[in-house]
């Protein structure tokens, strides 16, 4: 059997290594070419489009701030829309690129510009959540994000040879790793655990679960004693998804240093933990006005005010620091081998198919989240309910509801940062239509 795995590894190697030049040099498929060519418009029109939607931003802000502002601070606001004019301009030039390189066939120019399209697409969706909630113009960043995810795994030759090798070699390895119950494992020295979407997402879940039973217990025995209160995070079943990203965080960040010292390991972990959440409170109260948590007012051993409560607005404290500090010891030491065990029960001719299902179930419950927070924030600021999508969620996940299943959650929206732009829109339709357009094209987040 060895001998038989060695030759044919050779031979796989050898037609791996034959195949690679072909890889580089094969041309784009028609389709894709064309698609290239969309792209390049689509580039230039929106930089076009940035530049006079954001002339109008400007006359705006100068002859009447109020027309765009909703909130009681328009300084953030208007950072943030600056910011998300930013991404816009990078996604154009990036989008130019990209069509260019898949119209000349170039395929690992075209896969490192899939990639910066990739990020910026991100940035801009939660821009636009922040700035502006969940609407129709989240539709083309999303739309753009999948497509190029699917090109990005297409043109690129390194992912070609990968997926021919790996098609091969799997059934070769993947029995003995699963016998001697090591699937998982970084078995190239990078790490402790493979980070595969696999894995890290079985992280994202698990930790989920973990996180909602620690803050349920950490609620019941100190800040009530004796109250249970609902700590989920989503819409449906018992995730707190701030504890899932932040152990896939540290997974990554640490998965080289898991036999590094305890001290570096703890400060890695409370560093990165205390940002993260930082950051998530930043998101949910700029896009929603939602406040899950604050800990404002804290102070150490109460001798002194908390210095990172103040610095970050009461969004993490230096407490919660130390907090996320231990859990990530706990978790690298102690509780990612155990994980590898308890996911390595899947059998592994189902775990992909098992996984891709539920993946799928977690974005549906992901979106429905902030589809129902969204609508939630509408309903508290007296915006009338008159589309299908809202009338559904007003109907089945009212306030009542929400507040049931969110109970650590209050929503104020004069504390958000949206942004409405209806009022620039019905004076640049006064002023020249072609104006309107153009401010509509980008309001509704040309990609």
């Amino acid at each position: 059997m060895g001998k038989r795995q060695t030759d044919e590894q050779m031979s796989l190697s050898q037609e791996t290594a034959a195949s690679e030049g072909g890889c580089r040099t094969r041309e784009v498929p028609p389709e894709l070419r064309v698609y290239g060519l969309l792209c390049m418009v689509l580039g230039v029109y929106t930089l076009f489009a940035v530049v006079m939607f954001a002339g109008l931003v400007t006359w705006a802000l100068q002859t009447d701030p109020s027309m765009i502002i909703v909130g009681t601070d328009p300084t953030l606001p208007v950072i943030l829309l600056a910011i998300s004019y930013v991404f816009t301009v990078v996604n154009g030039v990036a989008l130019i690129a990209f069509g260019h390189s898949l119209r000349k066939s170039m395929r690992r120019n075209a896969a490192l510009w899939s990639y910066a399209l990739i990020a910026s697409s991100i940035a801009q969706i939660v821009l636009r959540l922040m700035t502006q909630g969940v609407d129709v113009s989240l539709v083309p960043d999303f739309i753009q994000l999948f497509i190029v995810i699917a090109i990005s795994v297409t043109v690129d030759p390194s992912l070609i040879k990968e997926r021919r090798f790996r098609r091969k070699m799997e059934n070769l390895e993947t029995w003995q790793r699963a016998e001697a119950g090591l699937l998982g494992r970084d078995f190239e020295g990078k790490g402790y655990i493979e980070l595969n979407f696999f894995n890290l997402f079985w992280v994202f879940v698990v930790c989920c679960v973990l996180g909602l039973i620690i803050e349920t217990v950490y609620h019941f025995a100190v800040v009530v004693p004796g109250e249970i209160q609902d700590r989920a995070g989503l819409l449906f079943g018992p995730f707190s998804p701030i504890y899932g990203f932040g152990a896939v965080l540290m997974t990554v960040a640490l998965n080289r240093f898991y036999k590094a010292n305890p001290v570096i390991i703890f400060v890695v972990s409370a560093v990165i933990g205390g940002l993260f959440e930082a950051a998530t409170a930043l998101f949910m109260e700029m896009g929603f006005g939602a406040v899950a948590w604050d800990y404002s007012g804290s102070t150490i051993f109460g001798l002194f005010p908390d210095p990172i409560a103040a610095l970050f607005g009461g969004r993490t404290s230096a407490l919660f620091m130390c907090m996320w500090g231990a859990l990530g010891f706990v978790w690298i030491k102690f509780c990612l081998p155990w994980m590898l065990k308890l996911i390595n029960l899947i059998p592994w001719r189902a775990r992909y198919a098992v996984t891709a299902l539920c993946a799928a179930l977690m974005l549906v419950n992901g979106i429905m989240t902030l589809e129902a927070l969204d609508c939630w924030f509408e309903r508290l600021s007296g915006i009338e309910q008159t589309t299908p999508v809202e009338e559904f969620f007003a109907t089945n996940y009212d306030n009542a509801y929400m507040e049931h299943r969110f109970e650590s959650m209050t929503i104020t929206p004069n504390d958000s940062a949206r942004i409405d732009t209806s009022g620039i829109e019905e004076v640049a339709a006064g002023a020249s239509d072609a104006g309107s357009d153009t401010g509509s094209a980008v309001a509704a987040g040309a990609a």
